[in-house]
Parts: C-alpha cells; structure tokens; sequence
C-alpha cells in the first residue's frame, strides 16, 4: 500500500515501537496545547524563512479550537533517547475512526485545490530546520506589519525571542513552543516545531473517516 497509508505510518502513536526499513523506531506523543483557527485557514510553513504576512499558502479546516500534537521518534540504534526526532505534528480536528489518508494541497486564495491522488503531494519547504502551524488570519492581525521579524523577534539575543522559546527545555520540551502571536488580542498562537532530520520538502496529509470528514491534518517529516 502506498505512502500516506502504508503501515509503517505513525502520527499520533504513543508508547509503541514500529519497525522500519531503517531499523526500530520508539514513538511517544506530546501535547503542545491548542491552536484557534478563527478563519479555517490552516497554514504549515517555515516560519523562519517563509512566512508572509498575508496569502500564505494554507490547507482548509472548520474554524475551531484545536489540540495540537507532535510524535517523536527514538531513532538511535539501541534505543537509548540519545536521538529523538520529531516525525509527525498533529492538529486534531475531530474525533472518529479514520479510514484513510490524503495529502493535502496547500494553497492560496483563489488557487486551485485539486485533489492529490496516490503518493503524490504539494509540500511546504523547510530551510531553517523548523516548521509551524498558524492560523492566516492571525498572522495578518497578529504579527507587526513592517518590521523586520528576524531581528524583533525570531533570533533578537533575548530569552523571548522565538529561537531561544522553541529550545527551551522547560517551554514544552526542546524543539517545540506554542509561543502567542505579538499582537495577539484573543489568544491567537503559532506552534512551533522543529523538523525531524531538518530542511527538506514535507507534505501536509489529512485523516479521513468513511463519510470523507477531515479528522485530522499531519506533517510528515518523513522520520518513520
């Protein structure tokens, strides 16, 4: 069975072991809270290095509050945690028994929205070795408008900035930060990740059921 719904596929499995090609892997999951989606407008990008402050390229979700997740990956050869690596981010949208997998376009306003078919997908790429979930809308709202984000925010020396957050041990665990957008006036939040073995092209997969309902949306970092 091809990729996104091959057995080898994990998201969201706690305390197992799966075997690859590439050897065992020890999976576990950590919650990284929620994120609202007041517009739908689910978006996955680096936000290092591609966010935007409008019209990111976004998959689309029922506007709501959601749990976020990340599952880690144990990818050290006996298993020890001394190369843990995150391999999927979840946002979960609702519950229910999933029946399949799809890779989901991200797009723009206006752009076409195709459905992918097979093991094919239109991926986000990652060159700062981090990718996020955000809602648009909120980064339109949310964020400083002509600034330079990299030197207010991102990477500015300061114990608050986004870097020094995402590794930070005591945040949520290191690699991950659910950090509040700048100008946040109801809660509106960015969650930050970093991306399995690092830069790279990774595609956006959705959980189905049998009445076709998106249950959940997934990066893949392509770890398992």
């Amino acid at each position: 069975m091809l990729w996104p719904n091959d057995e080898t596929w994990s998201a969201e499995k706690h305390e197992r072991i799966v075997t690859t090609e590439n050897g065992s892997r020890f999976l576990w999951v950590v919650d990284c809270g929620h994120l609202t989606l007041r517009s739908g407008k689910l978006v996955a990008c680096d936000p290092f290095a591609f966010l935007q402050e409008s019209d990111n390229p976004h998959v689309l979700a029922p506007p709501g509050r959601y749990p976020v997740s990340v599952t880690l990956a144990d990818v050290s050869e006996n298993l020890d945690r001394s190369d843990i690596r995150e391999a999927y981010a979840t946002v979960r949208l609702a519950s229910g028994l999933e029946v399949y997998r799809q890779a989901l376009p991200l797009a723009r306003d206006g752009e076409s929205r195709e459905p992918l078919d097979g093991d094919t997908f239109i991926g986000f790429s990652v060159d700062s070795g981090t990718a996020c979930f955000v809602d648009d809308e909120a980064v339109t709202n949310c964020m400083p408008s002509g600034v330079d984000w990299d030197e207010t925010l991102f990477d500015n020396g300061s114990d608050d900035s986004w870097f020094a957050r995402m590794d930070d041990p005591n945040h949520i665990r290191f690699g991950l930060a659910n950090l509040m957008l700048p100008l946040a006036q109801n809660g509106e939040t960015i969650i930050i990740i970093h991306s399995g073995w690092g830069d790279g092209t990774y595609p956006v997969v959705g959980s189905f059921d049998a009445n076709h309902q998106l249950l959940a949306v997934h990066i893949d970092f392509f770890v398992v």
